[in-house]
Formats: structure tokens, sequence, C-alpha cells
């Protein structure tokens, strides 16, 4: 999946229980996407195996490849990098802390330079020393044309060689320095406030130098955390075992409580769901995706309510309206489509209180630079036909008009259109809905030359403790591109531009602040409709503790059985 198509997503609550969605990137309050409640009573005690139900493989194992919310979580058990998000019940679950680094970087006065101290004692599941020089070489990776199609932001933020093709190609990078087995320097493009959290990317993890070329790491894999590969069959079973290397005593995050992790793929997302309503045999220590809205009536009971765990929203779903194509075009025609627009009857569409709540920013509450801000507040968040035709009249269409709505070919996705159109019915706007097969909508959407006037989707950022991985992508027009594209609304304001540069350079404990106080600006500008903030409910089996599910990365490292001997 690329970099667009992962974080350009529907609504979470309308995903099979494919994949454990984790929280914080990775989504505020505490962690990203914190669940709400804990996991029931009892401590997670070393030993016996973890279940997990799911119904697609994971993307790849290869970190450099893959990249989405349940891959990201898995790596969390097999790879370690400089450092990484905080562990999903920390006081601050979006922190980014160290982890095969003695610190946090120090950077340069001039904000170019970061260096880093390895730890000692940190080896590969072979038992070779982890240097300096092997986490150069995975990092390296990245720039490679076949195997770095993951996260962008080491190619975005390091400097390196006009034309570089990673170390296969290449050899090489002379941006980072080695200058002994324990140092190691990056040297950026330009300064990058929140560089730690680049670090703590899948992509950034070392590997044996020279390994990984091709399809090497397709069924394979060379551990540094806590477990390895046992067994991988593609479509149907991960197995992974303890990594004997794996020293504890580095590692202040990863608790790594079971002796083994059991995935258990290519299982239809009612069946999963019928598993963990019973609860039966090994699925007492399971865990799965989201339970699926059709089966939220039967986890009412008093029983299955004790274990039923709510997830705070991480991403945001919203309408991007084209400010290129007229009506959109005008401020006044985006800002009444928002005053039209009744959120609760979206609420309802997206499966009820329990698994959205409106929006009206672009940043969702789960992530730290969220700003508590409403610019169309209605009673009941039913919306305001009245000031919405008002608008409409001042910018000359008191008769209405009609637009195309692309949509996924989802159910969730129409249902919300479908309580879009309602809305816009009652201020004479006719919505005509694209329906586009949802192997190729982020594309079709992505691409400005097949967009139409407006497109439902969604966004999840790739860190929580800050916007810059939410506001840039959606809102800056330099990024407007022929293909991926991000921006939807196609907005390019300079002023919007320019700010977004400041905050950029700004220390990133002022950042957060001034990203969410930017969202409010641009929504001034309506350049798209919030519609809602979808929530997720998750059903662990009986036996799971340390269970802090979220609807963006779920924290597997702290997972564990509250009596392995059950098992």
């Amino acid at each position: 999946m690329t970099t667009k198509k992962k974080r350009l997503v529907g609504l979470i609550a309308a995903t099979t229980a494919s994949v454990l969605l984790l929280a914080g990137c990775s989504a505020g309050g505490g962690e990203a996407g914190q669940g709400s409640q804990g996991s029931g009573s009892g401590d997670p005690q070393t030993g016996g195996t973890v279940h997990m139900l799911q119904n697609a493989d994971f993307s790849y194992l290869d970190p450099s490849r893959g990249f989405d919310g349940g891959v990201n979580a898995f790596y969390r058990l097999i790879y370690r990098g400089l450092t990484m998000q905080a562990a999903g019940d920390a006081e601050d679950p979006n922190a980014i802390v160290p982890d095969l680094a003695e610190s946090l970087g120090e950077v340069s006065d001039d904000g170019l330079t970061w260096t880093y101290t390895l730890k000692d004692d940190i080896f590969f599941d072979d038992g070779t020393p982890i240097t300096s020089a092997e986490m150069k070489f995975g990092i390296s990776r990245t720039w490679d044309p076949q195997v770095g199609i993951g996260s962008p932001y080491l190619r975005q933020t390091i400097d390196a060689p006009e034309g570089y093709q990673g170390p296969y190609v290449s050899g090489d990078l002379p941006t980072i320095e080695t200058p002994d087995d324990k140092t190691i320097v990056f040297h950026l493009k330009k300064p990058f406030p929140e560089f730690d959290n680049v670090l703590a990317q899948p992509n950034a993890v070392p590997f044996p130098e020279g390994t990984g070329a091709g399809d090497e790491f397709i069924k394979d894999v060379i551990a540094s955390g806590p477990y390895t590969l046992a067994e991988y069959t593609p479509g149907s079973l991960i197995r992974l075992e303890r990594n004997e290397y794996w020293d504890e005593s580095t590692d202040e995050v990863r608790k790594a409580y079971p002796d083994e992790w059991e995935f258990e793929i290519g299982i239809d997302g009612a069946t999963i769901d019928e598993r963990m309503i019973a609860g039966q045999g090994d699925d007492k220590d399971a865990i799965s995706g989201t339970i699926g809205a059709a089966s939220l009536p039967r986890i009412q009971t008093p029983e299955l309510q004790e274990r039923a765990i709510t997830a705070d929203a991480y991403c945001t779903t919203y309408m991007g309206l084209n400010t290129t194509k007229a009506p959109f075009d005008d401020v006044k025609v985006r800002d009444a489509i928002n005053w039209a627009i009744d959120r609760s009857a979206l609420v309802n569409a997206s499966g009820g209180t329990q698994l959205a709540d409106p929006a009206y920013s672009i940043i969702p509450p789960t992530v730290s630079s969220f700003k508590d801000f409403n610019l169309w507040e209605t009673e009941g968040d039913k919306g305001d036909s009245d000031k919405a035709q008002e608008l409409l009249a001042e910018a000359g269409l008191a008769d209405g008009f009609e637009f195309t709505l692309d949509i996924r070919s989802q159910p969730l996705m129409q249902a919300q259109a479908e309580a879009i159109q309602e809305a816009l019915k009652k201020i004479g706007v006719t919505v005509n809905l694209n329906v586009i097969e949802t192997s190729v909508y982020y594309e079709t959407i992505g691409t400005p030359s097949q967009q139409h006037d407006a497109a439902i989707t969604g966004w999840c950022p790739d860190w929580a403790s800050s916007a810059s991985t939410i506001i840039p992508p959606l809102f800056d027009g330099r990024n407007i591109t022929e293909k991926g594209n991000s921006n939807l609304a196609q907005i390019n304001d300079p002023t919007i531009n320019a700010r977004i540069d400041e905050i950029g350079a700004l220390p990133a404990d002022e950042a957060v602040s001034a990203w969410g106080d930017l969202d409010e600006e641009i929504m001034g500008l309506s350049p798209i409709a919030p519609l809602v903030f979808g929530k997720a409910i998750f059903l662990p089996g009986e036996n799971i503790a340390g269970y802090n599910p979220s609807t963006s990365m779920t924290d597997l490292t702290i997972i564990g059985l509250k009596d392995p001997a059950k098992g």
C-alpha cells in the first residue's frame, strides 16, 4: 500500500477485522487512539501464546515496504529503531522515546545535523551485534526503487546525492556518517525539529550490511526486537517466537510477555466477530480488529460489556471540496455546504454514537495538536439550512445547484453520502453520486484530472505528537501532484503555504498548538467539510491483559495473558 493510500482511508469502523489498528503514530488526551477503558482486571504475566485473528495478511514483512497501522504494530514486535513511539499505556503514548539509541537526537545549532549514540548489548536474532554501520545500511534501503516503497519521511528529510537509489544500486550514502561503531550522524536537507519522529518510522531499522535486496525479505526477517519469525504461511499463519538475543535491559518499552504470537489470517470478518463473542478455547487468549457494526447489538450483555473496549478516533472522515471547480471556487458556497450538513445524521449513518462523533476540524481529538472549535455550531449538530441558503443567495445561487460526489463502492460510505444528499436537498443542492470501485478509488480521486467536484475520504496522521503529517499533505498547495495527490481540495493559498513553512521551522513543542490554530484558520476557508471522527469497539478474549487498542495502531508489545497456564 502506498503512503497516500495508507492515510487516505474510509472510516475505521467500516474496516473488516483484518488487522489490529494501532494508536498514535500513529491518534488527545492520552495516546493517539488509546482506548477509553483498560482490558479488564489482571496484569499481563510472562508466558503463553497470544493469538490474533485477522481477515487479511500483513502488507509486507519488510519494514521498508510496509506502511499501515496493522503492519506497523506487527513491526514493533520484531524490529527496533533508534527511537520509537512510547508504550500504549504510557502517560503520554504520543511521545517519542529512545530505543536502540541512548537518548533522543542531539541537534546542531543550525538544525541540519542530528547525532545519535547506540546502546551497548544490542543484537540481531543470530547474535550479530548491531552497530552504526548496520543502522545506516537499514535506513539507506529506503532509497531503493524496488524496496523503499514504505514511509517517505526518511527520503523527505535526510539529504542525499541527486539520483541516489539506495545501497544495492548506488552504494554508500555519504550524508549519513558513522564515525565509530556507536555513533551515527544524519545530515538533513533543511531543519526538521521532529526528526526524532522520523526515526521512529517503521523503515528506520537496522539490517546486516548486504542483506535484503530484491525479494529477500518477502518471506523472512532478520529481527532486532523481542521476537523472530518461526513460521510463515502467506495468507494463513504467522508464528513468532522469542528472539534469544534480545536483552530486555536495553528496551524500556517492549514488555514481550508472551512466549509466542500466532497470527491467524484469512478469516471472514463476521466469523472473527462470532469467535470473539463466543470466546471459546484459544480465542480466550485472542485479540482482533474492530467489532463490525452489525455485531454491536450482540455485545450489549453485561458479560460482554465487561470485555468491550472503546477506542477514540484517530482518523477524520471528511468531504474534500474541489476549489478549482465552480461553484466550489467560492468560499461562500463551500461555507454553505458546511452549514447545511446534518452531522448527527452522518453519525447515525456511520454506525451511531458508539462508532462516530461529529467532526468540525481536520485534526482529530486524539492528536496532540487538536484545537476544540466549531465554526458551524448548530443545535444537535443538525445543521442550519437557513444560514446555508443565505450564503448561497449571496453567492448568486439562491436556486441551488448540483454537483458530483465521488464515493467508494462500500456500504458505509454510501450511507454517509446519502446523509449528505438529504441534508443538501433542503437548500436546493442536488448531489449526484459517482460510485468508484474500491480497488481504484484512491488512485482516482488522487488524480486531479479525474477528480470530480467533491469526494469523501479520510486521513490518519503518521505520528500523533503534532499535526505535521495532517495539515501539510492536505492543504499545502505546493504538494498538489498529477498522481497520488492528497490535497483533494486543490487549495493553493499563499498564506497557508507560508504558515506551514513557519510552523515547520518551530521547535516541536511550539508547533503543536500552532498546527491547531492553523486548522481553525483553514476551516474558515471551508476547503473541506469535516464529517465524523470514527471510533471503534474491540472485544479481547477474557484472558487478555495489557490491551490498549487504538483506531490507528495498538501497541502489541505490552499485551500478555492474565494466566498463561490457561492458554
